[in-house]
């Protein structure tokens, strides 16, 4: 797969400043870049590679203005980083093409009806009552539960596993090992020290667009459902516990873990390693910091760090102020020498 510069331009409306022959086949880093590679400048800080880079080209914002000599074809367009994943979402359909049709063995139960363009894999299971819509991917030994929804387009990968009655919504990407609908965990204690299971006998459902990544669980209600808000995006090793709803256009960073029944709002932005207590609201457009723990309520629009979470710029005072506790507690040892020896 080779293209030039100039016919990666044509196709994101951009324009070629340099040499529009030169050939380009793969993408890499700035650092790292080659002859034959396609790179990007989409953050200031690394605009110093730019002059150094080995890469073919360089997407560049139409109002970079270069500082030094720049030996790298530029191509001007108005969002680097969102015409790089332009051209890496058609290179992937060209260097990946959509499998079709159903491999043997597999299983499908007697009544689910299968559209003519979904595909599923070698080992697949589909049980009962399930639904898919058009353009379904079920990849190799998923598992999808009896009466089980999957829209149209959505993309399942091996291992996956949905559980009995979850629905999940058009064009999602569930990634390879993801357990869908799991019970909830509920125990309740006994006089003699002991649990006794509570059913779960609740949902999941997943809504449109949403992608969840490998070996992410997210767990069945206890009664009702579990909810995750169209666009959401949740890394792998996330813990979605029972009856936790996330709204819309949320990203999660992997090892992130919700407890039972707390509610984290729309377009939020949970950094890795995060801690969320049970029955807790998290409003819209909330930002927290990586390894944050968080306790309480938090109102809208917020930025948070730290266990317990608190304000971020408050946090990272505090932070500075423990890092000196060392410095301070030896002043306060050489003043109380100094007063002791008057």
């Amino acid at each position: 797969m080779e293209f030039s510069a100039q016919q990666i331009a044509d196709i994101l409306g951009g324009a070629v400043e340099g040499n529009p022959d030169i050939k380009l086949s793969t993408f890499d880093k700035i650092e790292t870049a080659g002859p034959a590679a396609l790179t990007f400048l989409a953050n200031p800080r690394y605009s110093n590679f730019l002059y150094t880079t080995d890469a073919g080209a360089a997407l560049v914002s139409r109002d970079f203005t270069p500082t030094q000599t720049v030996k790298t074809t530029l191509i001007r367009v108005d969002d680097p980083y969102a015409s790089l994943a332009q051209l890496m979402a058609l290179a992937d359909q060209m260097l990946n093409p959509q499998p079709s049709g159903i491999e043997q063995p597999s299983f499908v139960a007697e009544g689910v009806a299968i559209p003519a363009d979904c595909y599923i894999g070698a080992f697949a299971y589909v049980g009962a009552g399930a639904r898919l819509g058009e353009g379904v991917r079920l990849y190799p030994q998923t598992y999808i539960g009896r009466g089980v929804t999957v829209g149209e387009g959505t993309i399942i990968y091996p291992g996956a596993k949905i559980y009995h009655g979850c629905k999940i919504g058009r064009n999602c990407i569930i990634h390879a090992g993801v357990v869908i609908g799991g019970d909830g965990f509920g125990f309740a204690p006994t006089p003699d020290g002991s649990y006794n299971k509570i059913p779960q006998l609740g949902i999941v459902e997943i809504a449109d667009n949403v992608e969840i990544g490998a070996n992410t669980t997210v767990d069945r209600a206890t009664m009702g459902r579990t909810y995750v808000g169209q666009g959401t995006k949740l890394d792998n090793l996330i813990q979605v516990a029972h009856n936790v709803e996330i709204g819309c256009n949320t990203v999660m960073a992997s090892q992130s873990g919700i407890a039972g029944s707390a509610k984290v709002g729309s377009n939020c932005m949970v950094g890795g390693q995060v801690g969320i207590a049970g029955h807790i609201t998290i409003g819209d457009r909330v930002n927290i910091g990586a390894q944050s723990g968080l306790h309480s309520n938090t109102a809208d629009n917020q930025t948070i760090m730290g266990s317990p979470a608190i304000n971020a710029r408050k946090w990272m005072r505090n932070t500075g102020y423990i890092n000196r506790i060392a410095e301070l507690f030896e002043r306060v040892n050489q003043i109380e020498k100094t007063l002791k020896n008057q």
